[in-house]
């Protein structure tokens, strides 16, 4: 969008000539002061010009009895995790608010690399709502996992003063921090004094000191009160979170107040497609961080103005002169229900999001795993003492726990009666066919199998089942349908979900991708899953950064002591 020349911004704030939209007869909820105020929103181009006084304009909005707050900004998240492209997560989300999206691609660049970043810089310039992009940090994650891609400092370097570009993403490597792993020096050496996200689960103490003190702002995986609380007295901005599995709101709600709300942001981290529509997105997040006690001001702060400062976009977060013109209109604040938003001065329409343009999609057929047999899902070893995944509904955080599986016939096999069913991983990027079982405790499942390409954050296959044949068939079917998500029970697929782009995303709008969810959901029920949201739990037990037991092609990981097990 070209710049509009400031003499029509000061020309129309001061009233001399008609400014390009007036918003008339609302209330302002102004961020500094929380005071509702009346008057008029004048708007120039993509620039509020003129509040609480009356305006003219060449078009007129009335919006008489409702509420206007400023844009929300979602602080962190992955957009691969929508399940769908940057354009249909745009047209699903700006709708609930979000007119700013700060994003961390790298799920796409464990796939493909720097191919995948530049695809979302370039998507990002053609959206509604704003989308800035963090360049990805720890791409693997670890040096316990295979993925697609490695980025070294030197290969993300060169993007960091692209206009679209923030910071360095998610910090997630924290032993590599804490233990100065030279990959992860030079990447904070060439970020140093520019913004770069955190990711430090449980950190605490001296460790946490040394971390922020590395140059790391910012932090979304405090999932207690006494550890948000630790990081926010430490000057590290907390950001709030709830996404799909990852639920910390209920947690942190009583760290939210009017005192540490300049501190305090919200994100979603991963949120699917069904999820926002049964719930919401960030205005779900107001919703419910309102009806657990914040005030509105602290909540509405979180939103947007804190957002704002933390990441540096002093041009918007609130409702006044010269700021971006990224507006929601309410008719109740505790309520929060979007009635229009306006991203850039633009409305948020249907027109607005078909004329967008639309760039080709990359990484397809990039799921190249070895055929596998049942076979390959037996574990062997003569120990009866197992480790097990315990999963904990609505946290990423797993338990380690141990249990005596007796082998039968060289191969540990499934307990229904304990819960304990198989877990495998297996590598898809088509550079060295491993393969890794185990087991988990917490899905309910007593039959078949569930599959997934989403997978964190290599995006390997991992699949959890009872049935060793099942299992087999729902991975083998993700290399056929290019990746996704899959439910196999009896030797057949009962529903499944591809995700072409990366094995990450769809390609269709995303009201099918929620309807397929539905499907999905459904099928892994039918099989005995507990879990409500079974698939992005699955793809988190891979994660071998975050505490305390994972699982990745390389093996059982030990996250506390950061090393595969033997």
């Amino acid at each position: 969008m070209p710049q509009t020349p400031l003499s029509d911004i000061i020309v129309q704030g001061r009233g001399l000539a008609p400014a390009d939209l007036v918003l008339r007869g609302g209330r302002v909820f102004d961020l500094i002061t929380g005071e509702l105020l009346e008057g008029d929103v004048a708007i120039c181009g993509g620039v509020i010009v003129g509040v609480f006084d009356h305006y003219e304009g060449r078009e007129v909005i009335d919006v008489s009895g409702k509420i206007l707050v400023p844009g929300f900004i979602d602080t962190h998240l992955h957009i691969e995790s929508s399940l769908v492209t940057p354009y249909e997560f745009d047209r699903c989300v700006t709708p609930h608010g979000v007119t700013t999206a700060i994003c961390d691609p790298h799920e796409i660049a464990n796939v493909c690399g720097l191919e995948g970043i530049g695809y979302f810089l370039e998507a990002s310039g053609h959206t509604v709502m704003d989308i800035r992009v963090q360049l990805s940090s720890c791409v693997p994650s670890t040096h316990m996992e295979t993925a697609g891609a490695r980025l070294e400092a030197a290969d993300i370097a060169p993007l960091m003063d692209h206009p679209r570009v923030i910071g360095l993403a998610e910090f997630m490597n924290f032993p590599g921090v804490l233990n100065q792993d030279p990959g992860c020096m030079a990447k904070l050496d060439a970020f140093r004094g520019r913004h770069i996200d955190g990711h430090a689960p449980l950190l605490s103490g001296r460790d946490l000191n040394g971390y922020i003190a590395a140059g790391i702002r910012t932090e979304h995986e405090a999932t207690t009160a006494a550890e948000a609380l630790e990081k926010l007295r430490k000057g590290m901005r907390v950001l709030i979170r709830e996404g799909s599995v990852s639920k910390d709101l209920h947690a942190l709600a009583p760290v939210l107040t009017e005192r540490t709300s300049a501190y305090c942001c919200f994100c979603t981290d991963d949120r699917n497609p069904l999820d926002i529509a049964e719930h919401g997105h960030l205005d779900y997040l107001i919703r419910t961080a309102i009806s657990l006690g914040c005030s509105p001001l602290a909540t509405y702060r979180a939103a947007s103005l804190s957002a704002a400062e933390a990441f540096g976009l002093k041009d918007r977060g609130l409702i006044a002169p010269g700021k971006r013109a990224d507006i929601v209109v309410l008719s109740d604040l505790a309520d929060c229900r979007p009635e229009m938003v306006f991203a850039g001065g633009v409305r948020a329409s249907d027109a607005a999001f078909a004329a967008r343009k639309v760039i080709p999609p990359v990484a397809r057929h990039s799921v190249k795993a070895p055929q596998v047999s049942a076979q390959d899902f037996r574990t062997g070893g003569n120990r009866t003492e197992t480790p097990v995944i315990g999963i904990l509904p609505g946290k990423i955080i797993t338990e380690h726990l141990t249990f005596d599986i007796a082998p039968d016939g060289g191969d540990k096999r499934p307990d229904l009666a304990r819960d304990l069913v198989k877990i495998a991983v297996i590598e898809r990027h088509g550079k060295n066919g491993n393969r890794a079982t185990g087991f988990v405790k917490g899905f309910g499942l007593q039959r078949g199998a569930i599959a997934s390409t989403v997978c964190h954050d290599h995006h390997n296959i991992a699949v959890v089942g009872v049935d060793y044949a099942d299992m087999a068939l729902a991975a083998n079917r993700l290399t056929e349908i290019e990746g996704g998500f899959v439910v196999a029970e009896g030797g057949r697929i009962l529903a499944e979900l591809a995700l072409p782009v990366a094995g990450l995303m769809s390609l269709q709008p995303f009201e099918v991708v929620r309807d397929d969810l539905i499907t999905l959901r459904a099928a892994a029920r039918s099989l005995g899953v507990v879990l409500e949201e079974p698939f992005l739990q699955l793809a988190f037990l891979a994660l071998p950064v975050i505490p305390h037991l994972k699982i990745t092609d390389h093996g059982m990981v030990d996250v506390d002591k950061f090393e595969v097990l033997p």
